[in-house]
């Protein structure tokens, strides 16, 4: 039979197995939520690169027709720059908002020359600057969906005193600041 003492050591035996077995899985949720952060980041990055890419193909293809718009020209490949240079999801943030900008004001000028938008060159890399646009924006929305879960999680009873603990951040969201690069660049044929 067993004594009392056998009893209170069985019971906090017990209960510091579960303890440990609820901080372990609370450590294993975050580290896995903050993974798919990443994994989520990672995402726009591959698209970001795609739209880095098309973006010369398409200058290359303008710049015959639009020979007086070499500002604008200009200011798409500094703002590429920028985009391509930029560290961390503000930056990155505010440098994509300005690329866009640049690309929105490019698609303007387009308007002026019929022979460019009847260029088939020009017309293919519309349509796949389009089609990364659009995945860039599920993309966005995918990370934006992951770095919530993951915030709330880090902030949330019980798992906020752990977060703290083993040194779990907030991430911050992809977001646009300025409404006019809320829209992706206008494409018309």
């Amino acid at each position: 039979m067993m004594t009392m003492m056998g009893l209170i050591l069985l019971v906090l035996v017990v209960f510091l197995l579960f303890v440990l077995s609820s901080v372990a899985s609370i450590y294993n949720i975050l580290v896995g939520l903050r993974n798919q952060v990443k994994n989520a980041w990672a995402q726009i990055d591959v698209q970001l690169k795609r739209r880095h890419d098309l973006i010369p193909n398409l200058v290359e293809t303008a710049k015959g027709y639009v020979k007086h718009e070499r500002e604008t020209l200009e200011n798409i490949t500094k703002a590429r720059s920028a985009a391509m240079g930029a560290q961390g999801v503000a930056d990155r943030s505010k440098a994509e908002g300005s690329l866009s900008d640049a690309m929105s004001k490019f698609f303007v000028v387009v308007e002026n020359y019929p022979d460019l938008k009847a260029n088939q060159n020009f017309l293919a890399l519309q349509e796949e600057l389009t089609s990364t646009e659009n995945k860039i924006s599920f993309a966005r929305q995918a990370y934006n969906d992951q770095v919530l879960g993951y915030n709330n999680k880090i902030q949330m009873f019980p798992s906020n005193i752990f977060a703290g603990m083993f040194n779990f951040r907030q991430e911050q969201f992809f977001q646009v600041e300025n409404a006019d690069e809320r829209q992706a660049p206008k494409v018309s044929f």
